[in-house]
């Protein structure tokens, strides 16, 4: 996942009716589609959807928890706003099954809804594409605005030259990452060690 930025999840609601008509638009999975893809896209799904929710994982927060809690929590907080008869949720474990029977634990009772949870359910279910489309929406808007107050830094992702050239630099001149950074992440703790002197025995 990325290193800079806040992690973002979505939630879209969308009547049982109107699912053919994602397909039609050449809704899928955002990463198979382009940032201006994703950008018209945004506006149709939107004026399709009954109601859809963003919810905002800053740095600290998966620094200071268990990303995996996280999700799982911010998932069942959207089933608990919109109520659904069935929902479609795309697994970040290697055991959707688990996952599907942590989420049944932590809902209401009394609540009667129909889960359907596997991995990559963002390309096999155009729905979990649309919600999948509005996040990484956000998100990149949100690594804009980084941009603007901390320069060039890439998509965020540790696969980017450009992200790992602005933490080499912005450690480099400060000593220490910025706020936006997950400094918890495999990736810092080697670009620590690439930069600072190793300790002799």
């Amino acid at each position: 996942g990325p290193v800079i930025g806040p992690l973002v999840i979505c939630g879209v609601m969308l009547r049982k009716s109107r699912l053919d008509e994602l397909t039609a638009r050449g809704v899928k999975d955002s990463k198979l589609l382009s940032p201006s893809q994703r950008q018209t896209l945004k506006g149709e799904i939107e004026s399709l959807a009954e109601g859809f929710e963003l919810i905002i994982i800053s740095p600290s927060q998966i620094d200071n928890c268990n990303m995996g809690d996280l999700e799982l929590k911010g998932m069942v907080k959207l089933i608990k706003k919109f109520l659904p008869d069935q929902v479609f949720v795309d697994a970040p474990t290697s055991r959707p099954e688990l996952y599907e029977r942590r989420i049944s634990s932590l809902l209401f009772s009394k609540t009667r809804v129909e889960l359907v949870v596997e991995n990559r359910a963002d390309r096999t279910y155009p729905i979990v594409g649309a919600a999948s489309i509005l996040a990484k929406v956000e998100r990149d808007r949100r690594v804009h605005l980084l941009e603007k107050k901390y320069g060039t830094m890439g998509s965020g992702y540790p696969s980017d030259p450009r992200t790992i050239d602005f933490l080499k630099s912005y450690f480099h001149i400060h000593g220490q990452f910025p706020g936006v950074v997950r400094k918890k992440w495999r990736t810092i703790h080697r670009l620590k060690q690439g930069e600072l002197p190793k300790k002799r025995s």
